[in-house]
């Protein structure tokens, strides 16, 4: 077959393997001594765990036991710990600490120039923001979990995170940025919130990103006066998604604005040939006890059928300027909200990555550290798709992704391998690495 263009090489998932090592390295070792696994190599067996997707980490160490070189080749590790040294030697570190490297594969994408084919509008790029559960137990817990009661007196024990991803209209990839989790603050007895959550995640995502225009897009949780100061404070605009019945002093206004001629409406058939109504007003009071915020509204209806029809409602921060001429852009911008559901959640939960399996709580961190480490192996592959011609071709050629995953397991196992490029041209059969001497109990 015709070879396939090679990945840009800054951008391949050995090179972003390697350097993600390298910031593995300046990571606090909680530990005392000379203990003989690396914290380094625990952090890479969790990140290639989460990268070979494998289900579990019973079957993990199963491959530990057989195909331990290729562990070490591709994911730079001397040393691979057994399924219980890991749990160990990862359930102290602080989640913090994998910021670095989230900003760091966000920056080579900006440097090379792959983040462009993301951009939204006017060189903004559009931010999604949404809470998820990854773990849930009626048993296992820490001081940590949030707690859910239930009449019967039984408590349901989980563990939620805010994800944010960058992504756009039209474009199926999106890249991740670090999650912030929910959970109980030290001190607290009542649960973490969403809110809350968003509260921290805003100074902590400029600090990394401290000239990255963005917009931010969230559901209708989000749609009051201390998040939009927030969203301000932290030099961030927003569509938010409203309803008449969460929203219902917004809605009465611009009603009001609507039956004095204040409001601008108009018909439009969109660049996806779908005929829309639209309603647009201006400097709208959000609710009656913060007169003093003030927000953009746009109401968009569109047909699903004879006399039927689908509403889409947003407030929009002042600064975006709505106008007739970008509406349908602003509206594609709100329901692009709906891709970290669809395109991180849905994709972590549906796709192969196992996100709600419990690899393992432990006594303090283990459960969040672990979340950070499918998020980042996440980031990676996102990063594959978007800029990896083999991934992208290995991937057509499988179907599925689950049939991807699948296939990368196979031969990881079967064949001795030195890098993730060697396998995706083995999909491809463009060349076949060397045979491997296999494991003989």
């Amino acid at each position: 077959m015709t070879k396939t263009p090679a990945p840009r090489k800054r951008l391949s998932a050995d090179a972003l393997f390697r350097n993600i090592h390298q910031t593995f390295h300046h990571i606090p070792d909680p530990r005392t001594g000379n203990p003989l696994i690396s914290l380094p190599d625990a952090l890479m067996s969790g990140l290639a765990m989460f990268a070979l997707k494998d289900p579990s980490m019973l079957a993990f160490d199963e491959r530990r036991q057989q195909d331990e070189k290729n562990l070490q080749m591709i994911f730079h590790m001397e040393n691979v710990p057994s399924d219980t040294t890991m749990r160990e030697i990862l359930d102290p570190v602080d989640h913090e600490q994998f910021r670095p490297a989230f900003r760091n594969v966000f920056t080579w994408l900006q440097r090379d120039g792959a983040l462009q084919d993301l951009c939204f509008l006017d060189g903004y790029y559009l931010m999604a923001l949404d809470g998820t559960e990854y773990f849930s137990s009626h048993q296992v817990h820490c001081s940590g979990c949030l707690e859910k009661h239930h009449r019967n007196g039984k408590v349901t024990y989980h563990h939620q995170m805010l994800g944010a991803a960058i992504v756009c209209p039209g474009r199926k990839e999106v890249i991740p940025l670090m999650p912030e989790p929910i959970f109980k603050q030290d001190g607290e007895s009542k649960n973490d919130c969403e809110r809350n959550a968003l509260k921290r995640f805003l100074p902590k995502f400029r600090q990394d990103h401290p000239h990255l225009r963005v917009v931010a897009t969230l559901d209708a949780l989000y749609a009051n006066a201390p998040v939009i100061r927030d969203l301000r404070a932290a030099l961030v605009p927003w569509i938010i998604r409203v309803k008449p019945d969460g929203n219902t002093f917004l809605f009465e206004q611009v009603k009001q604005l609507a039956e004095q001629g204040l409001t601008e409406e108009f018909e439009a058939v969109g660049s996806d040939r779908v005929f829309r109504r639209y309603q647009l007003a201006h400097n709208v009071p959000l609710n009656e006890s913060n007169p003093d915020v003030r927000v953009d509204f746009l109401d968009v209806w569109e047909p699903t059928g004879r006399d039927q029809w689908r509403r889409f409602t947003f407030i929009l921060d002042p600064l975006l300027s709505l106008c007739r001429q970008q509406a349908e852009r602003w509206m594609q911008g709100g329901r692009s909200r709906w891709k970290i559901e669809n395109e991180t959640f849905n994709t972590l939960k549906n796709q192969g990555y196992h996100f709600e399996h419990n690899y393992g709580h432990g006594h303090q961190n283990l459960s969040v550290v672990l979340a950070m480490l499918m998020m980042l192996a996440f980031l990676v592959d996102q990063t594959q798709q978007l800029c990896c011609p083999l991934f992208a071709a290995a991937w057509e050629k499988c179907i599925s992704k689950r049939a991807l995953w699948e296939r990368l397991r196979e031969i990881f196992h079967q064949f001795q391998v030195s890098s993730m490029q060697e396998i995706y041209e083995a999909v491809l059969s463009i060349r076949k690495p060397p045979v491997k001497v296999l494991w003989d109990p």
